[in-house]
């Protein structure tokens, strides 16, 4: 039975062997390039391409020498910081770190509250692996911004360089030091992806907060993962802008989003911290319509006839607060917008102390930033299509705040 197959095989490879037959060109067709010297055979390709010019390539690499140098510059300032819980009715210790950065030469170290605030008793490491106790200093669980401090030599401690985060804008470089799920000293790139978000800081880390949101939050994609709590988000120039604080999540990880709180705030809230160990506010004592969603002055200027398309419309005024004192008033009525009752007819607040503001959380981050209990502010307010300054003295803020219902 094999003998047919061989047979076959040989007649296959005999006529695989047998000289072509001429090639019969089109009619218009002319002779070209050999085969054996065209470009794709492999013996004949060009020689590999040289090495792009120094300059090109220096080029290319500026960002990276960019990021190189500011590591350099800022991780001896970024510090990792243990804590140790005793557990309540346990025998048993709970840990868990985070960041920090020195804020000054007197052992003043800054992180977040919620890195903090519970802890017996914390160990910071520095870069340069030494390490040293810690004791609490202060903890304000609205901007979730906390500082401890270290008994050691000046030597030892690089203060950060603060920015101007109100001249930050979308898109530009923010960059991340800080020591994610204990890998000490990682650094991480990305841009600020948004302003003016709002955080309720307090209530994410189980504390009371009155109901106050922390404004002006710094939204970027750079990678923050737990760990980085309490760490420096820099600028190109290796100054803070920003304390990381919280990531948008549904897996406990980083999605794309992250928050940072703004170091303009950081700077009026350690000061006192340091000062006194808490924080007081200012407390106006109005409410209005949450912005999101078309809520806005701007996005209910038409529907309700408003005679201005940009500031607070007061929803409501609380009793005895400095808004009560000062007469301005709240609404009068509830109007269904878009399947939502709001409360129309209150007086429009359209600027603070000269600076025009557009919504509740630019006035409330100026609140925040400028003033303080005690203080007396201009309002200009406009009221059935006429404006007056009303002039208004602020008190500290209450821990339980009265927010009355709008009339129906």
């Amino acid at each position: 039975m094999t003998k047919p197959i061989f047979l076959l095989l040989l007649v296959l490879l005999a006529a695989a062997c047998q000289p072509q037959a001429n090639v019969v060109l089109p009619a218009q067709a002319t002779a070209s390039t050999p085969v054996a010297a065209l470009p794709v055979n492999v013996a004949r390709q060009a020689q590999a391409p040289t090495p792009v010019p120094q300059a090109v390539i220096d080029a290319a690499d500026a960002e990276y020498l960019l990021l190189a140098n500011i590591y350099e510059r800022v991780v001896p300032s970024v510090v990792n910081i243990d804590v140790t819980i005793n557990a309540e009715d346990s025998l048993l210790l709970d840990s868990a770190s985070g960041s920090g950065m020195v804020y000054d030469d007197q052992g003043h170290i800054v992180t977040n509250a919620h890195v903090v605030q519970e802890a017996d008793s914390m160990l910071v490491t520095f870069h340069d692996g030494s390490v040293a106790e810690a004791t609490l200093v202060g903890v304000d669980v609205y901007s979730d911004i906390a500082v401890i401090r270290v008994d050691v030599e000046r030597e030892r401690l690089a203060p950060v360089v603060f920015g101007n985060s109100n001249a930050v804008r979308v898109g530009e470089r923010a960059v991340a030091i800080g020591n994610p799920f204990g890998l000490t000293s990682s650094m991480t790139v990305g841009i600020i992806s948004a302003l003016g978000r709002q955080l309720p800081s307090a209530e994410l880390i189980g504390a009371t907060g009155g109901g106050f949101s922390n404004p002006s939050i710094i939204q970027v994609d750079t990678d923050i993962n737990p760990g980085n709590s309490g760490g420096p988000l820099l600028n190109s120039n290796g100054q803070v802008i920003g304390v990381n604080t919280a990531i948008r999540t549904e897996t406990g990880v980083f999605q794309g989003v992250g928050f940072a709180v703004p170091a303009a705030t950081v700077q009026r809230v350690v000061p006192d911290l340091i000062a006194n160990g808490r924080v007081e506010y200012a407390w106006l004592g109005i409410s209005s319509e949450s912005v999101e969603n078309g809520f806005s002055v701007a996005g209910l200027a038409e529907i309700l006839d408003l005679p201005v398309t940009a500031g607070v419309l007061i929803s409501t005024v609380s009793p005895n607060s400095p808004a009560a004192a000062a007469g301005l008033q709240g609404g009068t009525r509830q109007v269904l917008v878009r399947d939502r009752r709001i409360c129309a007819g209150g007086d429009i607040i359209v600027a603070i102390n000269g600076e025009y503001v557009r919504t509740m959380d630019e006035l409330v981050a100026y609140l925040v930033a400028n003033v303080r209990p005690g203080d007396s502010i201009t309002l200009l307010v406009v009221r059935g299509g006429e404006t007056f300054d009303v002039p208004v003295n602020m008190i500290a803020r209450p821990n339980d705040p009265v927010t009355p219902q709008c009339p129906e």
